[in-house]
């Protein structure tokens, strides 16, 4: 009985995060979609790709499963899933990460949360472990990463939330006033402490 309320609970979880992170993506020009918005290149589209391999991995590779996709070997990892090339569409991408989500849903659905799984570029004694451990880990990295990219969207036209129906309308007065108090706040606690 909690096995099934576990599993689904995660994956309920799992579902609502992936949609979160590509709805980051709705109503971006191209350009604003794949240009470096941090120090380190992250991005966007790039984000979406990352995870579409990440839980491409986990779910396929792992309970020896896999993806239908085709994903460089984990040894030869180079950093090329965490942007897209110029010859790769967001809609490519967005494919990719969909099914993604139908192959890594069929694991779910197929196998008990104790099902074995492996992980040969964990660390012993972590190598061996299960589908619970799995959909944990994978939805830790799905909700980084949307955390990650509702803060990079916010940077890029302001729009903040989880979900379209939860988005409330910006107000620039009211957010250059609450922006002006936290920072008013953070110079009076420096200057106290000086």
């Amino acid at each position: 009985m909690i096995d099934a309320f576990a599993k689904d609970n995660l994956h309920g979880r799992l579902r609502r995060d992936r949609k979160a992170l590509l709805w980051k993506l709705d109503g971006l020009s191209e350009y604003d979609a794949r240009r470096p918005l941090t120090a380190t290149g992250t991005n966007l589209l790039g984000l979406v790709k990352h995870v579409a391999t990440v839980e491409a991995r986990y779910f396929g590779e792992v309970f020896d499963r896999p993806s239908p996709e085709p994903l460089p070997r984990w040894q030869d990892y180079n950093g090329s899933d965490l942007w897209a090339t110029e010859d790769e569409t967001r809609d490519q991408i967005i494919g990719f990460y969909r099914r993604t989500w139908e192959h890594s849903d069929a694991t779910i659905n197929d196998l008990p949360l104790d099902a074995p799984g492996h992980v040969p570029w964990w660390p012993e004694p972590y190598l061996n472990t299960n589908l619970f451990a799995i959909m944990v880990h994978v939805l830790g990295e799905t909700n980084r990463h949307a955390g990650h990219a509702d803060i990079l969207r916010e940077g890029v036209d302001g729009r903040t939330g989880m979900r379209p129906e939860h988005e409330m309308q910006i107000d620039e007065d009211a957010r250059t006033a609450y922006c002006a108090k936290i920072e008013q706040a953070a110079r009076s606690a420096s200057s106290a402490k000086a």
